[in-house]
């Protein structure tokens, strides 16, 4: 139980060295000692894994996973390390951690919160890009932009429904991504999301609702008006959301805008409107050829020989690794660590140099949509360990207990891992508030007022129309612990999760 619960001098110079980028100091520790990579803190039982990941240290997320880390490990608020690098923005980290086959669909344990949810409400687009890459296949964008119930839909072996339940899964009180991205104005991230089949009708529940000013049976325009970014509402309106939705308040987006002080809002949110709306071309963060190399990198690795032949094409981006993979089209070939690089960074419109989410070949600019491995490529797949804890065979032959045991001993939980400690996800609590916080540090303020609230016993009077007018436009920033509400319990559930990772 010390070794797994985190009482371990090594095991905290490994946390040290993950927080800090001490690579060598790391190394040295996972040599003497590679169970060390399964270690975890005694409060939030935060892995190495979880340190280097939320720091951007990729060097020494690739170090603990070939050392035998989970890539799953959760926390005590059950997050885990992918959605660390998606709350901080550090898309190599997701890169790395997808090439190991971290599982994108596991939700927090406080309010069902999945990576695309941490990713979002951050703006950090090529997080997104990459966290949805096994979703969406390297095939033309007319194949994932068809409708199910269309009738070309039949004729494209891709089956979109996994996508669109992905990046339409709600957290608690119904937030999905798409609220997120809406409310904090980043409109790159609203255009993706919709480009991936985001849900402009969902709406917010009549429980657990995050920004009771807003109210719930919100839409994402609703969201957007209250966060005032123009071009956020403007793609909204583009894509078909509609400016005559109310919400259980019976508010429309327009109410919200005004409401809130975001009155250049309120010619565009108009029932009758005339404002002419711009067209927006696919995103120019969509990226089809990601899928394709992305498996070619699990099955080859990114590393690639040493030693090189005379016969060997050297890849002509970097100079110094073998090609091991063609673009489709021009044939161009490219190692793979390039080819993956290019594809996750790469942000030019599309419409200028090829298909809608086709990516340039940095050599002649034609439009790759995909990637095909090369003949005599090496495999050397990428290693997937079993996420076993400290005593290993007391994880794979457990004892049972004897007759003559006493029915204490009988009833004790034996060795815990990762795996066995939570084999599913864990459906969001229906009680509590979707938990968005983004402080890492001091009281939650708003947990604070909504606690003075309860203490009052009254809860707040609901003002009529005439009202609404003497209590001038609200305030309200980027979505944070202030403007956000929900318990404190979670709050500091969390915040002790973080007060270790920014220690």
């Amino acid at each position: 139980m010390g070794n797994s619960f985190g009482c371990s001098a090594s095991g905290e110079r490994l946390v040290s060295a993950a927080r800090d980028g001490d690579f060598v100091e790391a190394k040295m520790l996972l040599d003497c000692n590679p169970c060390l990579a399964k270690y975890s803190t005694f409060g939030g039982l935060n892995s190495p894994l979880h340190f280097a990941a939320a720091k951007g240290h990729n060097d020494i997320v690739a170090l603990l996973l070939d050392n035998g880390a989970d890539v799953n490990s959760r926390n005590y608020c059950g997050q885990t390390a992918l959605m660390q690098a998606c709350r901080y923005g550090h898309w190599e980290v997701v890169q790395t951690l997808l090439l190991f086959r971290c599982n994108v669909t596991r939700a927090d344990y406080l309010s069902g919160r999945t990576a695309l949810h941490f990713a979002a409400v951050n703006g950090h687009v090529r997080c997104i890009r990459l966290v949805v890459a096994d979703f969406v296949p390297s095939a033309p964008f007319e194949s994932i932009d068809t409708q199910p119930n269309s009738d070309a839909a039949p004729k494209n072996k891709y089956d979109q429904s996994a996508l669109v339940k992905f990046v339409n899964k709600a957290a608690d009180g119904g937030i999905t991504a798409l609220h997120m991205a809406a409310l904090n104005g980043y409109a790159d991230c609203v255009q993706l999301l919709l480009d991936l089949h985001a849900n402009l009708s969902s709406v917010t529940f009549h429980y657990g609702t995050s920004m009771d000013l807003i109210g719930a049976g919100s839409t994402p325009l609703h969201y957007a008006a209250c966060g005032g970014n123009l071009k956020c509402c403007q793609i909204l309106l583009a894509r078909g959301a509609s400016r005559l939705t109310l919400n259980c308040n019976g508010w429309l987006p327009l109410d919200v805008a005004r409401m809130w002080g975001r009155h250049w809002l309120e010619p565009l949110l108009a029932p009758n409107s005339d404002l002419a709306i711009p067209i927006f071309p696919p995103s120019n963060y969509l990226s089809l050829p990601l899928m394709s190399v992305l498996n070619i990198a699990r099955e080859c690795g990114l590393q690639s020989s040493s030693t090189l032949s005379d016969d060997t094409d050297i890849c002509a981006v970097c100079l110094e690794r073998s090609c091991t993979v063609a673009a489709e089209g021009c044939r161009h070939e490219l190692c793979v660590r390039c080819a993956l690089y290019l594809c996750s960074t790469s942000n030019n419109p599309s419409e200028q140099l090829g298909p809608p989410g086709s990516i340039p070949c940095p050599l002649c600019r034609h439009g790759i949509i995909s990637f095909s491995r090369l003949p005599g490529s090496p495999s050397k797949g990428m290693k997937l360990h079993l996420s076993l804890g400290f005593c290993t065979p007391c994880m794979l032959h457990p004892r049972e207990p004897d007759e003559n045991t006493p029915e204490i001993s009988k009833n004790r939980v034996a060795s815990v891992s990762p795996e066995l400690f939570c084999p599913v996800t864990c459906s969001p609590f229906p009680s509590v508030a979707i938990p968005l916080c983004t402080c890492n540090e001091g009281t939650c303020p708003s947990s604070e007022t909504r606690d003075d609230v309860a203490g009052n016993g009254s809860p707040p009077q609901r003002t009529n129309s005439g009202e609404e007018g003497k209590l001038g436009p609200l305030r309200v920033e980027k979505t944070s612990c202030s403007s956000m509400f929900w318990g404190r319990r979670s709050c500091s559930r969390e915040q002790q999760c973080n007060s270790e990772i920014n220690a």
